[in-house]
């Protein structure tokens, strides 16, 4: 997979640790309202995300843009917006883009603008991307974002939902499978992993994360401005622009 330059991510907290029913945060993540979502192709980030969208309203997800054609069902503006290549690369050149990667052919990155906007606002915040973009997160916001790695519950069920999709050439989804085996290596770099055996179950959990990480984002706010009342009230992590 080629994508925008960044350094591997490091892991912090609980990295690499399958987190518990109540899915607690690692202590690092203390003062933020970013949550990242990745995991290999055909695990079911995009089924999680959508069930999230329709039971957790109150979180605001970042829709992609991508050069891919729409597949059956999708919506620009929903799943993605789509755009040209030539749109694309201008995003890229103009730094528009909080993370991007390319793969199979087709390029995909997060509109920077949106997620500033709602971080500014205090509002709880998710990213679905893949691999190379949570990277590239990590390496632009530090611990100002939680990193939730999405596991299939087996291999064998990942290969299932690849190649039961029916969407892409056989060629297409080799390539997916050869990635999917290098992204589920990464697991251990990112604060929580989640296996994905329910959508309710994740998405329960995945509430219980992002909620906690709002309320103790407050809490360090407060207490930042209790014990400093000098400094600047409004912390801003996403100031910072991706390399």
């Amino acid at each position: 997979m080629v994508g925008a330059p960044g350094g591997k991510a490091r892991g912090t907290g609980a990295a690499g640790k399958a987190a518990p029913a109540g899915a607690s945060l690692p202590a690092a993540a203390n003062n933020s309202r970013l949550t990242v979502l990745s995991g290999p192709s055909g695990v079911g980030k995009s089924t999680v995300v959508a069930e999230l969208r329709r039971r957790s309203p109150e979180i605001w997800i970042s829709v992609s843009v991508t050069t891919r054609s729409p597949r059956p069902g999708e919506v620009n503006g929903r799943e993605y917006y789509f755009v040209t290549r030539e749109e694309f690369d201008r995003m890229v050149a103009a730094e528009e883009l909080l993370e991007w990667a390319e793969f199979a052919g087709n390029k995909y990155g997060t509109p920077a603008a949106p997620v500033r906007d709602r971080l500014e606002r205090g509002l709880p915040t998710l990213l679905e991307i893949d691999l190379a973009g949570a990277r590239q997160v990590r390496e632009t916001m530090k611990d100002d974002a939680l990193l939730v790695f999405l596991k299939p519950p087996s291999w064998a069920e990942l290969v299932r939902r690849l190649t039961g999709r029916g969407t892409e050439p056989p060629e297409v989804v080799e390539r997916r499978l050869a990635v999917a085996k290098e992204e589920l290596a990464a697991a251990g770099e990112f604060d929580v992993t989640l296996v994905n055996t329910s959508v309710d179950e994740v998405c329960r959990q995945m509430v219980t994360l992002i909620v906690s990480l709002v309320n103790r984002s407050k809490s360090v706010r407060k207490a930042t401005r209790g014990s400093n009342p000098g400094r600047s009230r409004h912390h801003q992590p996403a100031d910072r622009r991706a390399p």
